[in-house]
């Protein structure tokens, strides 16, 4: 599929068809172009943890959404919907892999401070990774939404997964098999137009380029 067809077909999927798992081999190239995102500095400060069997998308789920595991909880329809994925990958960025990476000779920033990178990179790039598998997904036929986690339950999922603490939970994304559905409040706002998000020169000038009139 041409990039601008993949572009244009791009939504969230909110419901999955339980019932056809991913294959092996197609889930292997969602990974593969996933990690081949940029990194700053090439520090490569991204992992990404794979749940595919019933059993560990049930503790994803259960740590992840208060009452889960309680006797009588019913899920309301989103939950039902997103949670009907065959697979789950959660995304996981690692500070420390850019702080040691830049306090390599090439770069030689020897603080070793979070606080002075103002933009976490380490998330950024992350969230290229995450966009690659979405855009890979749209081009091997499956549907894909990605989601986040709540803060709170950071300290779950890092006990249910054995996820160290020095990783950061960025948010998994859900892949399988569309089933369509009526689109949401969400998908029915429409995008801003190029005239609003592109500035030309100084912010609020909108740009008078050929694709914005």
């Amino acid at each position: 599929m041409e990039l601008g067809e993949v572009l244009r077909r791009r939504r969230m999927t909110r419901e999955f068809d339980p019932d056809r798992p991913v294959p092996p081999e197609v889930l292997a190239r969602v990974l593969d172009r996933a990690r081949r995102g940029p990194s700053a500095g090439f520090s490569q400060g991204t992992d990404l943890l794979v749940l595919t069997r019933p059993a560990d998308r049930d503790r994803w789920w259960a740590a992840t959404v208060p009452g889960r595991a309680d006797p009588g909880f019913v899920p309301d329809r989103w939950l039902r919907g997103v949670s009907s994925a065959p697979c789950l990958v959660v995304l996981l960025s690692s500070p420390e892999a850019y702080l040691d990476r830049y306090a390599e000779p090439d770069k030689g920033r020897t603080d070793r401070d979070a606080a002075t990178w103002p933009v976490p990179w380490w998330d950024v790039d992350t969230g290229m990774a995450a966009l690659l598998a979405l855009l890979t997904a749209v081009d091997e036929g499956l549907g894909a939404l990605l989601l986040g986690v709540p803060g709170d339950r950071w300290d779950a999922v890092r006990a249910a997964f054995g996820i160290p603490p020095d990783r950061r939970l960025l948010g998994v994304v859900a892949l399988g098999y569309a089933v369509a559905r009526p689109p949401g409040g969400s998908a029915r706002r429409p995008r801003r137009p190029l005239s609003e998000v592109v500035h030309d020169g100084r912010f609020g000038v909108p740009w008078d380029g050929p694709a914005a009139r």
